[in-house]
């Protein structure tokens, strides 16, 4: 995959509304420290626009344990690697901490932290820790795992995100899988659109959607 920061960098400088950030940055691959001062130096650059997604990457068996694996970084049991995504966590926010000298976004607000998962755990997790909880949109257990999260996140502002490949059953007005997110309280839908990125299918997408087109 292409270095996220990087790419993300070029995107920043060239645009000026959209908000920016990934997906779901593994956070077993990047050291605490150098990651919040990384997220602030963008948050930074882009004048408030990112969006921080986090996870605790896949298992062994998964096809995302790879990239650990590459990397030479072990990839632990399942709450060995939630343990490390709430360490990063905290490391992030003590990092940004407002505090006079203590922190490095003294300009911009906080990015948001996004938590991205496919399990009851996450979802709670995610409301515990984050500002958001990112899942997929047509995951069998949506309600269940938007609900966990909203009750772990209380009555402070969180925010829910799921995202789909090119597929206008769940973002076309009318449509049912729309109809359903939009029933269950989806704050931001999150459309993958494979590169290059044609203008004319984000047009369409947006277009279906109910979006003003740029």
């Amino acid at each position: 995959m292409l270095e996220a920061w990087t790419t993300l960098s070029a995107i920043a400088g060239v645009t000026e509304r959209i908000d920016i950030g990934p997906l779901v940055l593994n956070v077993a691959n990047r050291d605490p420290g150098t990651l919040a001062v990384a997220a602030a130096t963008m948050q930074e650059i882009s004048s408030g626009r990112l969006n921080l997604g986090l996870g605790a990457g896949g298992g062994p068996r998964t096809p995302y344990a790879r990239e650990q694996q590459a990397l030479g970084r072990a990839v632990g049991r399942d709450r060995d690697r939630r343990a490390l995504l709430a360490e990063t966590v905290r490391v992030l926010r003590a990092v940004w901490a407002d505090a006079p000298g203590a922190g490095v976004l003294q300009t911009r607000p906080n990015p948001p932290i996004v938590i991205g998962g496919f399990g009851p755990v996450m979802a709670e997790l995610a409301g515990a820790l984050a500002d958001g909880f990112n899942t997929q949109a047509g995951h069998p257990a949506l309600a269940d795992l938007i609900d966990r999260s909203r009750r772990s996140a209380g009555d402070r502002p969180f925010t829910v995100s799921v995202f789909c490949g090119d597929d206008p059953r769940w973002y076309r007005i009318g449509s049912a899988g729309r109809r359903r997110i939009d029933d269950l309280g989806v704050d931001r839908l999150i459309v993958i659109v494979a590169p290059p990125y044609p203008v004319a299918t984000l047009r369409r997408i947006a277009s279906e959607a109910g979006l003003a087109q740029p």
